[in-house]
Order: C-alpha cells, then structure tokens, then sequence
C-alpha cells in the first residue's frame, strides 16, 4: 500500500516570528517509521509548503496516488486540517482518509457525529505507532478493523469506536523517518538546521489546563537510553544536523535518568551539538547537579514552565506556588550557561491589568533570556475548560481556529476578552519591551543575535515608530492583530 501522512502548515509565532522556526513534525514522522516495511510510506509537512498548498498537494497525491492519507492535527489547526481532506478528496476520490493527534484523540465523539466526519474513515486516538500499522495490515487484508486498540472506524455511515489501548511500550517503537520518504525539507531554527528528538513520553504533574493527558493518562514512560543514542545518531551523523529539539512534555521528571542519559550523552562526544529541552521549574530548582549535566551534554537552552507569577492563579491551574522554584530554576540554569525561556500564561479568572504588568515585569526580574507568552485556553476536555465555563468566563466556546494561545478566548473577572487582548500585547511591548540579547544567547548565535540587534531591530523600531507617530498604539494593535488574522489564511484552501 501507499500511505502518505501530512502535518499542517498552520503556525503560531509565540517566540519569534512566523518564519524563524520550521520544525518536522515528529508524531507523523514516528507513526510512519513504525508502518511495516513492505508499504510505501510518505511524510509531508506542510508547515514548509504554507504558500503553495493546493499546487503542491495535487501535484505530490497525482503522483504518488496514495490508498491511505493520514492528518494529524491539534484544535486550531483542524479547520485547516478539514479543508485539506475536501482538498484531497476533489482530487482522488476514493482515497481513505485517516485523522489523528490531540484534537482527533479529544473530540472522536464529536467529529464522528460531525457534517465533516461524512469525510474521514478513521480517526486514531492516542499514541499511534501501532493503530495505525496495524489499520494499514488491515486495509491491506492481513489484520481486522474491529480488533485494532484506539480505532474508530465507519461501519455503514456509522462510526464505532473500539476500546482504547494501553500505552505503548517505547522500547518496541522503531526511529521515526527523517530519510528521502520525507518529501519536505528545510526545517530550522534561525539558520540552523534542526530535528525533533524523543527520550520519553508523558508527565505526572497535575496542571488542569494541559490536554496532555488526554494522550497518555497520567503517565510517565522512557526510552532506552541506548535507543535515544541511535536516534541522536541518526540525527547528527546522517542528517549533519547540530541542533535537536527535545520534545518530551518534561523530560527532567526523574532526575536519575536525566543524569544517566547525559552521561551517556557526553561519552559520545559529539562536537558542537545544541540541544533545546523543555522542563518543569521544581525538578530543575531541586537537582542542581542535574543542570550541571544537561549542560555538559550540550542542552544549551531550556524553556521553563512558569505559567503565572501570582500564588492564587497558580493554585487555580494546578500548579502550587512555584515561584521561587521559578527563581532557583533560572539561577541554576544561568550558574552552568544555560539560556532559559519562560513560560507565561495570561488570562487567568483573578488577572487584571496590575497583575499583567507583573507577570511581564518577573520575566523580567528573574532575568529570562526570553519568553513563550500565551493567553489562557480552554482546550477541549480539560478541567480548566470546565471550571471557565462554569464561572461564565469562557468567551469563544467552538471556534477552535483561535485556540493557539495568540488568543483571548476567555474574560476574567476584571477584564472582557478585547481588554485582556490588547493588554497582553500592549505590555508586552512597553513592559517586557524589545528584546535585548542576553550573553547566553550571543554566544549560541552569533549571527542571528548581531543580525537582530544591528539590522532588523534597528529597521523595525523605525516603521514602528513611524507607525506609532501616526496612528497611536490602538492603530500598532490593529495592525498587528490584523497581521496575527491573516497568519494561517491559506486563500487556495477557501474554495473548501
């Protein structure tokens, strides 16, 4: 059979703009590595392809005329997700379209009963290395629909849902495709190349706002580290490629093996190799000789969940008061030279404009060298979601276009949602303001930091200021949320 799985090509530029940071998508690239060898499997990332979609879809299913196309897609990114199957379907009818990831796994019920669902054949929830090999043996005559763990799948119009699955065993799964299946390329950050690394799966942590365990339970597995070194192999000696992003939802949750795993890291002796991780503020402010090693393994940046610099908002997520876990984190981190990006969340029932100016001016005090701001979303089954709408503070309840934390779907108790939006971008601007390269990062990135000081800030902060002479920073919001509309517009899927 001939299968070929797509990633969407919507972004959200939550660090940096749009265009500086193309990732592969490494779910889709994990279940296709996992599809028996006697198929023909595909990878295309759309995020590559965002200004010549239909073009280049027609042209790659024309030529390859899969039997299977498989989207993995998260809330906001499935109106696009759904305009592509219509896409796909005008174009090679009989084809079976299967659709995964968090927002399939969530809301299978939903989709099932949907207008849309009439498009798919199948949605796979949860982890899908092995649904999915399995649905393709079936399709193809050696395995039975009814029989596949965490597969819906249509019976007349109908759909039935079989039970779910356990969580797989990660010892068993094979490397994802980075190889010529991968039609697309060019991912960086910057102007680096990177690739996505795995070294485990799930977290324990109890943040009512996460989707995750939706995915995984409440669970926490790990590779083999002598699999994560093949993977990192793969990465570094086949695809020459420096830099890797750690993906795991929090690697550091057992320190023990964080420290066996950078040992082990360290042995290898690679040369030159830039490692970005995301961890939580406890595990890190508690194990300094942890910091110590991740930094000798080469993990040279970390983004660090902080979530909210007041007490109440942080015990209404889940997450206790963490602040001088926040601190201790970031003095670790800077203490063996690691950059860290802080996580912030807006939005939440007790914000009002003061505390904003204080969660931007913490960023600021604990000497992030960056941030990943969001606005509170209430993502779909979580039990944030259900306590806002309880409250009446959710806003936008369905229009899942704008769940990509760029957006105010939410009021709290000071502020309604055009308040909360334009005060999240206004003190981002005046109280965070510019941002001003730490050493850390100059010495990471050379180039790009002297580019963003002596070119493209100089030539931005003269529009903007020409901008802001002339229309006030209502007209610089308008603008900018203008330009945040139009971001994943995609004119050629609008006839869908």
């Amino acid at each position: 059979m001939k299968i070929i799985l797509m990633s969407m090509p919507d972004v959200a530029p939550l660090i940096i703009h749009e265009t500086a940071i193309h990732m592969p998508s490494h779910g889709i690239a994990c279940v296709g590595g996992n599809i028996d060898e006697q198929h023909d499997v595909y990878i295309v990332d759309l995020i590559r392809k965002r200004r010549q979609l239909k073009k280049y879809i027609t042209k790659i299913l024309l030529k390859i005329r899969p039997d299977l196309v498989g989207l993995s897609a998260m809330a906001w990114q499935y109106d696009t997700c759904i305009k592509l199957i219509k896409l796909i379907k005008s174009v090679l009818p009989e084809v079976k379209i299967a659709i995964g990831g968090y927002h399939a796994t969530l809301m299978n019920e939903e989709i099932a009963a949907s207008s849309e669902g009439e498009l798919i054949d199948f949605i796979i929830r949860g982890e899908g290395e092995v649904a999915c090999r399995r649905l393709v043996n079936a399709l193809d005559g050696k395995d039975r629909l009814e029989d596949i763990q965490s597969l819906s799948y249509k019976q007349g119009k109908q759909f039935v849902h079989n039970p779910r699955g356990d969580t797989l065993d990660l010892s068993e799964l094979k490397l994802p495709i980075r190889d010529k299946r991968r039609l697309t390329w060019g991912y960086h950050i910057l102007y680096s190349k990177i690739e996505l690394l795995e070294t485990s799966r799930g977290c324990t942590r109890g943040c009512n706002f996460c989707s995750m365990r939706h995915m995984y339970g409440r669970s926490f597995r790990t590779y083999p580290i002598d699999r994560v070194l093949v993977d990192l192999d793969d990465i570094y000696y086949k695809r020459k490629t420096r830099w890797a992003f750690i993906i795991d939802d929090n690697m550091v949750l057992n320190p023990k093996r964080v420290i066996a795993l950078c040992d082990a890291i360290i042995a290898k002796k690679y040369k030159k190799l830039n490692l970005v991780v995301q961890a939580d503020c406890i595990s890190m402010a508690q194990n300094e000789a942890m910091v110590s090693k991740m930094a000798q393994a080469g993990m040279k940046t970390v983004f660090l969940g902080i979530e909210n610099a007041s007490k109440k908002n942080l015990e209404s997520a889940g997450k206790g008061n963490i602040l001088n876990a926040s601190r201790k984190a970031v003095e670790f981190c800077h203490k063996y030279d690691i950059m860290v990006i802080g996580g912030l969340i807006f939005g939440f029932p007790e914000d009002d404009e003061e505390s904003i100016i204080e969660n931007y001016q913490f960023l600021k005090t604990i000497g992030a060298d960056g941030s990943y701001c969001q606005i509170l979303t209430p993502y779909p089954k979580t039990g944030m979601r259900q306590n806002l709408i309880d409250e009446g503070l959710v806003t936008n309840k369905y229009n899942y276009k704008k769940y990509s934390g760029l957006w105010a779907n939410v009021k709290t108790r000071y502020l309604d949602s055009d308040q909360l939006q334009y005060l999240f971008w206004y003190h981002r601007q005046v109280t965070l303001g510019w941002w001003d390269p730490s050493q850390r990062a100059r010495s990471q990135g050379r180039l790009w930091t002297g580019i963003w000081l002596y070119a493209f800030k100089p030539v931005l902060k003269f529009f903007i200021d020409r901008t802001l002479a002339k229309h006030g920073w209502e007209g610089r919001y308008q603008k900018d949320l203008k330009r945040l509309s139009n971001m994943n517009y995609f004119k050629d899927l609008e006839q869908y």
